[in-house]
This record gives structure tokens, sequence and C-alpha cells, in this order.
């Protein structure tokens, strides 16, 4: 089978890894190689936004940011499920607040 060439190209480095390694599966390995392939087309997309520089503009920030959103962090996700309990509260007329909880979550670091 001819090899085409292709402006992305996964490193001899990887293919090399994944030969040695006889014990990840090959579901894991396809996982892996589009994942590289994915990030290093986002990547070149970013790089041909800025004009071929390196230097990190905000479109290609954006661009980033929405295509590999980072999931939100226990501290977010904390404060996320306690402004839930609070609205059930003030839905249930409970009286109760979680400003003392809400303070102290987000004095914790990220």
């Amino acid at each position: 089978m001819k090899k085409t060439e292709h402006p992305v190209q996964l490193p001899d480095s990887l293919i090399n890894k994944w030969l040695e390694d006889t014990d990840t599966s090959l579901s894991v390995q396809f996982q892996e190689a589009a994942e590289w392939g994915a990030n290093a087309e986002l990547e070149e997309c970013c790089l041909w936004l800025n004009g071929g520089s390196k230097i990190d503009y905000d479109t290609a920030a954006l661009l980033r940011a929405a295509r590999r959103p980072k999931p939100p962090s226990l501290k977010e996700q904390a404060l996320n499920q306690l402004a839930s309990i609070q609205i059930d509260l003030d839905r249930h007329c409970m009286g109760a607040t979680t400003d003392t909880i809400r303070r102290a979550l987000e004095t914790l670091p990220e």
C-alpha cells in the first residue's frame, strides 16, 4: 500500500512507543492517535490564524478554548452544586442560606 503524504504526520517516536508497548490495547492506541491528530490539526489551524507566528493571538486562543474546553475544577463543581442547593432552599422557603459555605469555597485555590 502506497503511503500518502499529509501535512500532519504521526511522529516516529509515537509509532515506536506503540510498537514496543504490548500491554496497551489497539483501541487505546487508536484513541491516542486520533487525539494526537486532532491536537496537531488544531495547532496548525491556530498557527494559520496567527499568520504562521507561534504568538498566541486572541482568535487562536478562543479557537483553542472552544475546541479543547477544560473540565470544571472541583471548586467550580462544588460552587455550582451549592448554587443549586441554595435555589432549592429558596424555592421551598427553608430560610437557610449557603453564603458561609460559598465564601469558604471561594477562598480555596483552583
